[in-house]
Parts: structure tokens; C-alpha cells; sequence
């Protein structure tokens, strides 16, 4: 029972995130590479705005990449903040949820002193809901960073404090992490049209239309 319940919630929390890997980045070394380095592709970003002559300028990354595969064109500043905020959200993921994934394994202690008997199943939902928001957010404060536009920024940072406020309400999960889910529903789709997205161009996706759809259309600029 207890490599169910590991294998269940590993699955719901880093399943989604898995799946995006396997069907954006994996195909292309260079979006593994920002996928690896995303933890502070952020920080970059904002010391690149704020001080042009920063050493670690996307622009100086560009060159490096182009210098590797001098036929490859230079990934957008969109797909470098999808890519980066996926990594971070996974790496986030990791280190919040490893050890309640270990505990999972046994003895299995959960629930017998009037603990919630759901505290895994919240908790990997709960890890999947962060993995996907640092992803949306990564877009988000990219495109603030880019335009010099502070208010998605500060929204960035709210909505962080927000959703980490929630767990603060458990056990009663109900309200916690539902709420969580309305704020990662809305960041989502705020990232969506910040990343180019239409309701035209979404229409074509689910109608399979489309090939080139979002990251796959994006051109560097």
C-alpha cells in the first residue's frame, strides 16, 4: 500500500511537469540547458533589465548558444521563460515534497494520531499546483522584465505570497487548495496571452489545425 500511495502522489505531483518535458524541451539540447539553469534564469533576467552591462546578459547566453550550434536560431525571450520557469518549478517541487514522499514509503503514521488521512493526496496536488504556477510566472515576469512593465512583477510576487498564505488553512484542505487551483487557472490563462496565445490560435490547437502551436511558433527576437 505504502508504494501505491509513493508512486500515486509522485505521479500527480511531477506528472504534468514530466509530461511538458517530454513533449517541449526533451526533443531540443539547448531547452534542456535553460531547463538545467532555470533556477536563476529569473535573477538574470531582472539584473539584465536593471543593469545592461551585467555579465550574464541573455544576450552574451545567445552568443554562447549560437557559438554551440551556430545553425540553431536563437531561442525567444518567451520560450527561455517557459523553459526556465519549468525548471524552476520542478526543482522547487523537489525539495518540498522529497521528504513527504519519503515518509510515504512507512511506516505509515498518517491519520492514526487525528491527522488528515489525505495529507499525501493534498500535498501532491498541492506541489503540482506550485510546479505549474512558477511556470506561468516565470512567463509572466519575463514579459515585465522585457516591456519594464511592474505591475505583472508585483502580481508575480502577491500571488507567491498568496498561495504559500493558503497552507496556512490546513488541514482543511478544502479551501486551501481549491482556492490555489482558482489562482493557477487564472495565472494560466494570463500566461497564455502574455506568451502570444489567441482564442483563435487555441481554437486551431484543440482542433489539431495547428502544428505550430505556441512554443513551437514563437521566433526569436
Amino acid at each position: 500500500m505504502t508504494a501505491a500511495v509513493f508512486f500515486g502522489c509522485a505521479f500527480i505531483a511531477f506528472g504534468p511537469a514530466l509530461a511538458l518535458y517530454i513533449v517541449t524541451i526533451a526533443t531540443d539540447p539547448l531547452r534542456i540547458i535553460f531547463l538545467i539553469v532555470g533556477g536563476n534564469a529569473p535573477l538574470t533576467h531582472w539584473l539584465r533589465t536593471v543593469d545592461p552591462e551585467h555579465h550574464f546578459t541573455s544576450t552574451k547566453a545567445n552568443e554562447g548558444l549560437k557559438t554551440i550550434n551556430p545553425d540553431e536560431p536563437a531561442p525567444s525571450m518567451r520560450l527561455l521563460a517557459y523553459v526556465s520557469g519549468l525548471g524552476f518549478g520542478i526543482m522547487s517541487g523537489v525539495f518540498s515534497f522529497v521528504n513527504t514522499l519519503s515518509d510515504a514509503l512507512g511506516p505509515g503514521t498518517v491519520g492514526i494520531h487525528g491527522d488528515s488521512p489525505y495529507f499525501f493526496l493534498n500535498s501532491a496536488f498541492m506541489t503540482q499546483v506550485i510546479i505549474l504556477l512558477h511556470m506561468f510566472w516565470g512567463i509572466i515576469f519575463f514579459d515585465g522584465c522585457e516591456k519594464k512593465n511592474w505591475y505583472p512583477l508585483l502580481a508575480v510576487i502577491l500571488t507567491h505570497l498568496l498561495v504559500s498564505a493558503l497552507t496556512f488553512l490546513n488541514p482543511q484542505y478544502e479551501i486551501s487548495l481549491v482556492s490555489a487551483y482558482m489562482i493557477m487557472v487564472l495565472t494560466g490563462i494570463w500566461a497564455f496571452f502574455v506568451a502570444g496565445g489567441s482564442r483563435r490560435s487555441l481554437k486551431r490547437y484543440l482542433l489539431c489545425q495547428d502544428k505550430n502551436f505556441l512554443l513551437y511558433s514563437q521566433r526569436s527576437r
